[in-house]
């Protein structure tokens, strides 16, 4: 196994993912992940971690977590059809939650195919001793539901991914930091064991998804192992800290997770268009720090945020801890270097509009309940596979597809910086974030 300091780290990124649009005003800003992957190779991060133009997800891919009829209609649905209602797609906007804070813009299925593939692929890279740690900031699209779309989320690509993880894992660690309720991951495993959903969120006062309460625990063989931690608005580093370390540390005594998935919404960053905490770049990584350090394979994944400055800041902060590279506060030349006037630099002050909610003696509260409901859980699963299903993905297919196709991989000539892709190729995953109007 390699250290904790010295983990082989893929990188998964598609050129076009930050080109699609979900409409005029929308908070949620594909273009966050084109800014962020700037600042990732101008930083020369790339130098210490492989780089992959990853698999798009096919239909029969989302077909593992979603029903065929939803699937079948983000395949067919298009602005246009909508407008012209010709193919009587309309009456399908609400019975799948689709049309506001979900709309439909062009290249909709094609967005979600390639944030999830990302995300399959890291999964895979993990189960075969590929990767020991594998970053998709396109996905963590964590409110998607099997029959629906919910908060900016389409098809959950945490879902597929850890649907694969548990081919070769007997427990998977899911571990969420968005402002939002990881509400679509906990109700795909609410029911089983083999999952642990632990998701620290604001709650409370009908803030979007308005789940998350500290008594939903799950229920006949998941009983106790849906971990909530609800918070209050304004949280800061220091009380973020105090119970995310204690939690964690606890829930890896009593789990023992094979395999870990951390949902790295940046919403829960001060200042986010739609978030209320407190949060600096630097707590927010600390998180990340600390996941890292447990050394378990790890696939990490984006989620919210949405003051698109503070996203690209964050999750280039988090791919520099996950390569141990230090790098500077001073921004390097970039072509988006304007969008973080005036101070162009990767750790902004945090100047809170929210006072700090959350006492001591709640925070306690929390940590105690949570350890409480984790001494419940008698044993940890112990599941006996005596045939692994097989991959989604034909590696040697797509390996011959590689060869053939040097399209198929990122185009490393668009920067100079960027390293010469490796001939190596495997399969990928993703999800987003909402709130009480529009929040995400």
């Amino acid at each position: 196994m390699a250290t904790a300091t010295n983990r082989r780290v893929s990188y998964f990124y598609n050129p076009d993912v930050g080109n699609f649009h979900y409409g005029p005003g929308h908070p949620m800003k594909p273009h966050r992940l084109s800014v962020t992957h700037s600042l990732v190779m101008n930083y020369g991060l790339h130098k210490k971690m492989k780089i992959y133009r990853p698999y798009k997800a096919s239909a029969q891919d989302m077909l593992r977590f979603h029903s065929e009829e939803y699937i079948d209609f983000l395949q067919k649905v298009t602005p246009q059809n909508i407008q012209c209602n010709t193919v009587g797609y309309t009456k399908y906007l609400s019975h799948f939650s689709v049309g506001e804070d979900c709309p439909v813009f062009d290249g909709l299925f094609e967005f979600c195919a390639m944030y999830t593939g990302a995300s399959l692929e890291g999964a895979q890279k993990l189960n075969h001793n590929h990767s020991d740690i594998c970053i998709n900031w396109s996905g963590g699209l964590h409110h998607a539901k099997k029959f629906e779309a919910s908060g900016f989320c389409y098809v959950n690509d945490i879902v597929i991914g850890i649907l694969e993880l548990l081919k070769y894992n007997p427990r998977v660690l899911y571990i969420d930091i968005d402002v939002h309720h990881g509400d679509g991951v906990q109700e795909a495993f609410y029911l089983t064991d083999r999952v642990m959903t632990v998701s620290f969120h604001k709650y409370g006062n009908y803030f979007f998804p308005g789940t998350g309460d500290m008594y939903e625990i799950g229920a006949e063989s998941g009983r106790y192992y849906s971990v909530n931690v609800p918070l209050k608005e304004g949280i800061d580093d220091h009380s973020y800290f105090q119970v995310f370390k204690p939690i964690i540390s606890a829930v890896m005594d009593f789990y023992r997770p094979t395999a870990i998935v951390l949902q790295c919404g940046a919403d829960s960053l001060a200042g986010d268009r739609l978030g209320c905490f407190s949060l600096s770049t630097r707590g927010h990584g600390e998180c990340v720090k600390f996941v890292k350090e447990l050394n378990v394979p790890t696939l990490v994944v984006g989620g919210g945020g949405y003051t698109l400055r503070n996203v690209a800041r964050c999750w280039t902060h988090e791919t520099s801890l996950l390569v141990d590279e230090n790098i500077s506060n001073d921004l390097p030349m970039s072509e988006y270097l304007e969008f973080f006037a005036p101070d162009f630099t990767l750790h902004p002050d945090v100047n809170s509009r929210q006072e700090n909610a959350n006492s001591k003696q709640y925070l306690e509260l929390i940590v105690k309940h949570v350890y409480e409901n984790l001494k419940m859980c008698q044993h940890s699963p112990s599941v006996q596979m005596v045939q692994i299903p097989p991959d989604s993905i034909d590696m040697e297919e797509v390996r011959v597809k590689e060869e053939s196709d040097p399209d198929v991989r990122i185009s490393q000539a668009e920067d100079d910086k960027m390293v010469e892709p490796k001939n190596e190729f495997y399969s990928g995953d993703a999800d987003q974030d909402k709130g009480d109007t529009a929040e995400s």
